[in-house]
């Protein structure tokens, strides 16, 4: 194949040059041998003459001079102020002679045999080229989830048969420990799904890191959605040092423990899932925490009769993600804000977002309090027109 000599010296500079003006043939590897560097270029033999070789070495010559320049103004700077300045100043003097006398760089375009580069797939469905047909790898679903040293999958129907092979792609292209598929959507008041082991290790415990802090959890025992990770941020730096706020769903925690990992602040989360309150306790200790964070098992109807009301606490802020029937819990959450005022991050299943603004207003009317949208987003995609969105609320006590 076709490339261009030159003297190792000025092969760096070279390659940067190469690549700007999108020359290098990437499928190829740079060599050297013989104080000569071998740089691939992506142009047909019958085209040499048309190469602008001479303005590439032109521009090559040019370069190096620039930076020989700069080398000899750092070292002038760097022994200025030394107590041998007669002799480095004759070194200079010496080093600049050379370099007047130093010869232009030659290139020249010859014949080189090179090794080819190994291309790497860059998704999974390029792992599985030659392995499904090209109708069966575009029913593959494009995104999946990765959880620690977990991946979870979604596999339609008719491409199940092929789980193993999918399985195996996924491993060899995420690097990861082991592969689930997806055998069931979020059920039941423990919030989890059924999930496959389909390659890697047979494990599903995992600890999973986002924003600087870890999250312990076991696939098969709790739910965790990592796509959630910017919706948990931007949450988190709305939140204000001394803040009591209120995670009524909180799962292994994602949302409290980023909150405290920054912010001195009291977060009582609550989960009616035994494993996630326990796994969220185990990623407390994992993290350095500012805040002080209180996990509570049980239902949060039966949390708030029996201790939030009893004990008059009321919150700054609270926090609804269970978007599938949060809007059954409003009622209560809007009776725990301080009447003094305070911030609601309310979730939903929805196609839009005036059906859950007018729900909101209708209840806190109830409580003699008015509500100002501060924020509406579509947190991520469900299904086709259905977004899973969220609506910042305050709510402040009617005068």
């Amino acid at each position: 194949m076709l490339a261009i000599k030159v003297p190792l010296k000025g092969i760096n500079e070279l390659r940067k040059i190469l690549k700007e003006k999108e020359i290098i043939n990437l499928n190829y590897k740079i060599s050297s041998e013989n104080r000569y560097g071998y740089i691939p270029i992506n142009i047909k033999k019958e085209k040499i003459a048309e190469f602008p070789l001479k303005t590439i070495e032109n521009e090559l010559n040019e370069k190096l001079r620039s930076l020989k320049g700069i080398n000899i103004k750092n070292y002038n700077d760097k022994i200025a102020n030394s107590k041998k300045n007669a002799i480095q100043k004759q070194k200079i003097i010496k080093h600049k002679k050379n370099n007047t006398q130093n010869k232009k760089i030659s290139i020249e375009i010859i014949e080189k045999d090179l090794k080819k580069l190994k291309k790497r797939p860059k998704s999974i469905r390029e792992h599985l080229k030659g392995k499904l047909t090209l109708g069966e790898i575009e029913d593959l679903k494009k995104s999946f989830d990765i959880i620690g040293d977990l991946v979870i999958l979604e596999i339609p129907e008719n491409l199940e048969k092929y789980k193993a092979i999918i399985g195996e792609a996924s491993l060899n292209f995420t690097k990861r420990k082991a592969i689930f598929m997806k055998k069931s959507a979020v059920k039941g008041i423990r919030r989890i799904r059924e999930i496959e082991h389909i390659a890697g290790k047979k494990i599903s415990q995992t600890i999973h890191k986002e924003h600087g802090i870890k999250l312990k959890l076991d696939l098969k025992d709790v739910y965790f959605s990592p796509r959630l990770a910017t919706e948990r941020l931007r949450v988190a730096k709305q939140v204000d040092s001394g803040e009591v706020i209120l995670d009524m769903f909180a799962g292994i925690g994602p949302f409290p423990i980023l909150i405290a990992k920054n912010k001195k602040v009291k977060i009582f989360a609550v989960d009616i899932n035994e494993s996630a309150i326990e796994y969220m306790k185990e990623s407390i200790k994992l993290n350095k925490l500012k805040g002080e964070i209180t996990p509570i098992l049980g239902d949060i109807n039966e949390i708030a009769k029996e201790r939030f009301k009893k004990e008059g606490i009321k919150f700054d802020r609270i926090i609804m993600n269970l978007p599938g029937t949060s809007f059954e819990f409003l009622d209560l959450a809007i009776s725990l804000i301080k009447n003094e005022g305070g911030i609601v991050h309310y979730y939903e299943f929805s196609d839009n977002y005036t059906e859950a603004t007018l729900r909101i207003e209708k209840i806190a009317n109830k409580y003699g309090m008015k509500s100002e949208v501060l924020a509406s987003r579509k947190v991520k995609s469900r299904s086709p027109g259905m977004w899973h969105i969220v609506i910042d609320t305050k709510l402040v006590k009617k005068l």
